[in-house]
């Protein structure tokens, strides 16, 4: 858990990186600025670091078998080694940023480069880099008194509860790439641009990455495998996501044992996602663990792509959150339709 209540700016510069694809500049500040005024530093601190909540992180990845070929990496080390190559190495970072705004879709924004001291997280207090981008523009509205009359004017500015894109680099393990926490609020393709081709980070294989994709996993199984083309009713499907879901939000430590035996469970079924569970971890290169602890933040963040919702042609939707004894399915010949009976206690 990040706690970031301690935590101080050390220093801050603001470069504007273009589109590079559209003939967009990169425009150097000269100097970095700390401001004065502690209200503008509560304000920055607030922007910059409550986006933060996740227990996701990553870790830079090595280009070409080192970690220092990673320029971003090498950036941050430096600046973690030597507090006076902050300005220097923040121009490295904005030229970096610069030369992967190669494309038609990447905004054009302002690049933050903060360095936080004090930060608290689960190994201790430590110093971070943050990393900053702001391309989303809001019009405000500024009230002037003019003449003892009141006028309104329309300004641009940037909205300081919207952060479009981030990364917190902390000071530790630095000789396993760092431990970071990324956030990027646009699209799938933005992510990528951000996260790999501008940062050339990977997912730590922590107890986010293993819980949620864990959870992908089933999701996928029922998709691809526990599905209506193998004779398996939508209500069990939900049923499986149900318990797959409900496994996890109420287990500290996940035990695949366990979790064959209390929501697999048919033997047949279990031998059908082992197969499946192999595949997966070759195609996508993920190397479960049988035993892990369980991330409450991944439970949550994945708990909204699992379906509920048993859709009966276009008159009925059935959310379906109880145990699979409560709900039967059968056949009426007299209609030639299929229905649902549904047992319950109280109607609310």
């Amino acid at each position: 858990m990040i706690n970031f209540e301690n935590c101080e700016i050390g220093n801050i510069v603001i470069h504007k990186v273009g589109n590079k694809y559209e003939g967009g500049e990169l425009t150097i500040s000269d100097n970095c600025f700390l401001p004065d005024d502690p209200d503008v530093i509560s304000l920055l601190k607030n922007y910059f670091l409550s986006p933060f909540k996740k227990d996701a992180f990553y870790n830079f990845q090595a280009y070409a078998g080192e970690l220092e070929n990673n320029p971003v990496y090498a950036a941050v080390n430096t600046i973690f080694a030597d507090a006076g190559a902050f300005y220097a190495q923040s121009v490295t970072i904005a030229e970096q940023l610069f030369e992967q705004s190669n494309n038609p879709n990447i905004k054009s924004g302002e690049l933050y480069i903060v360095y936080f001291r004090n930060c608290n997280i689960e190994e201790g207090l430590c110093d971070a880099v943050g990393i900053f981008k702001s391309e989303t523009k809001d019009t405000f509205l500024k009230i002037i008194l003019n003449q003892h009359t009141y006028q309104l004017k329309s300004e641009s500015g940037i909205n300081i509860r919207k952060l479009d894109k981030a990364c917190l680099i902390f000071n530790i393990r630095p000789e396993s790439g760092y431990k970071v926490s990324v956030l990027d609020k646009t699209n799938q393709q933005e992510a990528i641009y951000w996260t790999n081709d501008f940062l050339g980070l990977q997912p730590s294989n922590d107890s986010y990455f293993q819980t949620s994709n864990y959870l992908n996993l089933c999701k996928d199984f029922v998709k691809d495998i526990y599905n209506k083309e193998n004779d398996v009713p939508c209500a069990d499907q939900i049923d499986m996501l149900n318990r797959s879901i409900n496994f996890f939000r109420d287990a500290e430590v996940f035990s695949e044992d366990r979790f064959k035996e209390e929501v697999v469970r048919e033997p047949e079924v279990i031998q059908a996602f082992e197969n499946f569970k192999k595949q997966y971890e070759t195609e996508k290169e993920i190397p479960f663990q049988p035993t892990f602890p369980v991330s409450d933040y991944a439970v949550k963040d994945e708990k909204k792509y699992f379906r509920h919702v048993l859709k009966l042609d276009k008159n009925f939707h059935v959310y379906i959150h109880g145990q699979r004894k409560y709900i039967e399915k059968g056949y009426d010949t007299a209609r030639d339709m299929n229905y649902y009976k549904l047992y319950f206690r109280d109607e609310e």
